[in-house]
């Protein structure tokens, strides 16, 4: 395979695999924040579905904050993991100093994550969308933001 021999291949490689982990651990915790701490499961969502999970019953208003708390909390986690996986395994560092690169790798999915946040609260709240599906048009706002932003704005390349 040609293209295989591309850095740029690889690297976006690498970096859909790191984003793969991160994205596993967001939903993981988005799931356990929102099923025992902020309630925002609803009976229809799939985790409650296929883990047998007892959602508390909240109006959409509710859920429609909790779940962006929820989101908030599983960000906070997830992007870590994030930010290591992509240090140790996908870009370069160098091109600022430790503390600047987190800074700045937390803004750039801070502002992915925000908009992402904010159309999900919104899709609960005026649709009634059930928050398995708000949930993943968040993930996909984020995921088509962070990889260009990172790549030629917080790392070397």
């Amino acid at each position: 395979m040609p293209f295989l021999d591309n850095p740029a291949v690889i690297q976006f490689i690498k970096y859909a695999l790191t984003g793969g982990l991160a994205t596993a651990v967001h939903i993981v915790i988005f799931h356990l924040v929102c099923w025992k701490i902020f309630p925002a499961l609803q009976a229809e969502d799939l985790a409650v579905k296929y883990l047998h999970l007892n959602p508390a019953g909240v109006d959409n208003k509710t859920r429609s904050r909790n779940s962006m708390l929820g989101n908030f909390t599983a960000f906070l986690i997830s992007n870590m993991v994030a930010y290591i996986t992509n240090v140790l395994w996908v870009f370069q560092g160098g091109r600022h100093t430790f503390f600047v690169e987190l800074l700045l790798f937390y803004a750039v999915s801070g502002i992915s994550i925000f908009l992402g946040t904010i159309l999900m609260g919104w899709l609960i709240r005026r649709f009634n969308v059930l928050t398995t599906w708000a949930f993943a048009c968040n993930i996909f706002t984020s995921v088509m933001i962070n990889y260009a932003l990172r790549k030629f704005f917080i790392f070397a390349g």
